[in-house]
């Protein structure tokens, strides 16, 4: 019919195989003979297995990867074979709103969607689960479980007397502890008659204050979005409007969240830890998973935590996948390095990656058998007369002695990419990428020249 279109297209696609191009193998001693220039593609079943992009600002990991996966998917979205969600600041060039079916601007109000912290559950315990991640995930020496317990003791109480989750103002409230709201939902739980509710809010209210009461720290995370420029946002009232992830378990839609990072830094990066816990909690849930369901996150600084990068190994088994990209890794928790190194089946890291990046990268990607061919020069000891007069005139003409040369063929173990190599010698506009698809067939580490 027309009404849904992809209008621009900046990479080449193959909507037959679902690849998309986004370089070709260089001419480098790095890569094998038969591998060099031939075309480097991405495809659902590489990404399945989720892949982590490495790379300073400037080196095109939005513009040579991000822009054409997500292209490629939205393509693949109006063949009714997936569906995309991308995340990006507001301003990010991740395609025109007409390439979109929905586009959630959080802190524009012109925007014609909202957004659901909930997910679109009805559960308080999987609301309050998700919700906790999201808001203290990344905060260390606090259990995650902890804050969705108390957070459950709020949200059970609430949903059971208004018939809907709390807003931000409404929950800033309850996680402060304030006498009027506590006590208003004390009194509408015994007239309504829910004593098992009513427990779980007197739990909350001998709780709190303790040496190790995640209320407070939980109070001021939601304070970050209690803000005058997301007021109309993040409603749940019967008039609300709200954008939920689980829209994408049967729909192949396309949609993409502009996020305030400019003006609310902080704002920007709990929203995307919420957006990763969300997905990976709703996509291992399908029920129907003929759909391929992928998510790109155009910079998940801070966005990783402990119990993200286990969802994002479920992925794999749940047709759905991850597309994830760091200026660097220290932007991760260092203790969870090696967990979500291992835990993405392609790895990419860009020109301009530092050593101690580099070095990450190389153990990840091993070592590899290589025949080293050593040659030494002997010298050569006459025994008969005549032969030692011969050696003696050579030398006397060229002022050389008479050497042989002797030359050892050894196998040995080394890098496939050594820390210093992928942090000096990568050209720009080129990036080290290993491939692993959903039916574990890899592909080592290989010198790619990005598309520009």
């Amino acid at each position: 019919s027309g009404a849904r279109d992809l209008p621009v297209r900046t990479a080449r696609h193959d909507l037959l195989t679902g690849q998309v191009r986004i370089g070709s193998f260089a001419d480098d001693p790095h890569n094998p003979y038969a591998r060099r220039g031939s075309g480097a593609a991405l495809e659902p079943a590489l990404l399945g297995t989720s892949l982590l992009a490495v790379g300073p600002p400037g080196s095109g990991k939005t513009a040579r990867l991000v822009r054409p996966v997500v292209e490629s998917l939205a393509l693949q979205a109006l063949a009714g074979q997936a569906a995309v969600l991308a995340v990006g600041g507001a301003g990010e060039p991740l395609g025109p709103d007409e390439s979109y079916d929905v586009v959630v601007r959080i802190g524009d109000p012109a925007s014609a969607h909202d957004f659901d912290l909930y997910g679109g559950t009805t559960d308080p315990d999987e609301a309050a689960g998700v919700l906790g991640e999201g808001l203290v995930g990344d905060v260390p020496g606090l259990d995650s479980r902890r804050a969705a317990t108390v957070l459950a003791q709020l949200l059970g109480p609430y949903r059971t007397v208004h018939g809907h989750f709390p807003g931000v103002p409404a929950l800033r409230e309850l996680l402060d502890g304030d006498r009027a709201a506590v006590e208003a939902l004390r009194e509408a739980l015994g007239s309504g008659g829910h004593t098992a509710m009513l427990r779980e809010l007197d739990a909350r209210t001998r709780q709190r204050g303790g040496p190790q009461d995640p209320g407070p720290v939980l109070a001021d995370r939601i304070a970050l979005l209690d803000r005058p420029a997301f007021a109309p946002f993040f409603a749940t009232g019967p008039e609300a409007r709200p954008f939920s992830l689980r829209s994408l378990e049967h729909l192949p839609l396309r949609v993409r969240i502009d996020l305030p990072e400019r003006a609310h830094a902080e704002a920007s990066r709990l929203l995307t830890r919420l957006v990763l816990a969300q997905f990976t909690a709703v996509a291992a849930a399908r029920t129907d998973r003929s759909l391929f369901v992928c998510l790109v996150l155009d910079d998940a600084t801070r966005a990783v935590t402990t119990e993200t990068v286990r969802g994002v190994r479920r992925l794999r088994s749940a047709n759905a996948g991850a597309v994830l990209t760091l200026r660097t890794l220290d932007d991760v928790p260092e203790h969870l390095h090696t967990a979500l190194l291992g835990g993405v089946g392609c790895c990419m890291a860009f020109c301009g990656v530092t050593t101690w990046d580099g070095k990450r990268f190389a153990d990840v990607w091993g070592k590899e058998w290589v025949e080293t061919r050593e040659v030494a020069q002997h010298a050569v000891f006459a025994d008969q007369p005549f032969t030692r007069a011969l050696h003696g005139l050579r030398k006397l003409v060229t002022g050389k002695a008479v050497t042989r040369d002797a030359v050892t063929v050894r196998r040995v173990e080394r890098e496939r990419w050594s820390a210093s190599a992928l942090a000096y010698e990568l050209p720009a506009g080129h990036a080290v990428l290993s491939l692993t698809t959903v039916h574990g067939e890899h592909a080592p580490p290989l010198l790619v020249e990005l598309d520009g």
